[in-house]
C-alpha cells in the first residue's frame, strides 16, 4: 500500500525485512512513550483477540517506521480499546520530522475507511514532555476525556 504522496508505503514484515524493521528506534526521550518494534510484535502474537494488524513503514526501499492497529476487535473484549485502535506508530529517530508518520497514518486511514462500521480510530498516549500527543492533535485527533490503562485516550472521526 502506497500513500498518495508516493513517499511512504506500508509493507508486510517478513523474514527478509524483520531484522531491519526491528532495529528502528525512537529517541531516548521518547522510549517511555512508545514500545519498540520487537516488543510490539511479541505483544501482537500474545494478544490475538486484540486483532493486531501491523506493517513496516517504508520510504522507497528503506524501512523508516512501524505501525500497528487493532483491526476490528469484536464486542466482549473490554480489556482492549476499539474496535479500531492505533496501537503503535513508531518512526525511527533519524527519520522523524519528514512526514513519514503522517503518511503512514494517512495509509492506515485509507485502509480503515474500507472496514464496515469504522467511524472512529482511537489511540492512547502517555502524558509527559516527550509524549506524541501534539502530533496526534495536529493530525486531527481530539481528547476524549477517557483514561485507559493510565493513558489519555484520543479519538479521530473518520467521516466522509
Amino acid at each position: 500500500m502506497k500513500s498518495r504522496a508516493g513517499h511512504v508505503a506500508l509493507r508486510e514484515i517478513n523474514a527478509a525485512n524483520r531484522r531491519a524493521v526491528e532495529s528502528l528506534h525512537v529517541t531516548a526521550e521518547q522510549e517511555q512513550y512508545v514500545a519498540g518494534v520487537a516488543e510490539s510484535l511479541v505483544e501482537a502474537g500474545d494478544t490475538p483477540a486484540a486483532c493486531p494488524w501491523y506493517r513496516a513503514v517504508y520510504a522507497g526501499d528503506e524501512p523508516v517506521g512501524f505501525v500497528m492497529i487493532s483491526d476490528g476487535i469484536p464486542a466482549g473484549h473490554p480489556e482492549y480499546l476499539g474496535p479500531y485502535f492505533l496501537w503503535r506508530l513508531l518512526i525511527d529517530a533519524r527519520r522523524q520530522g519528514q512526514g513519514f508518520g503522517t503518511g503512514a497514518l494517512d495509509l492506515v486511514l485509507e485502509c480503515l475507511r474500507t472496514r464496515p462500521a469504522c467511524d472512529t480510530l482511537l489511540t492512547s498516549v502517555v502524558p509527559g514532555p516527550a509524549s506524541p500527543v501534539g502530533f496526534y492533535l495536529r493530525y486531527g485527533f481530539s481528547r476524549t476525556g477517557q483514561v485507559f490503562g493510565g493513558e489519555d485516550v484520543l479519538g479521530l472521526r473518520l467521516g466522509a
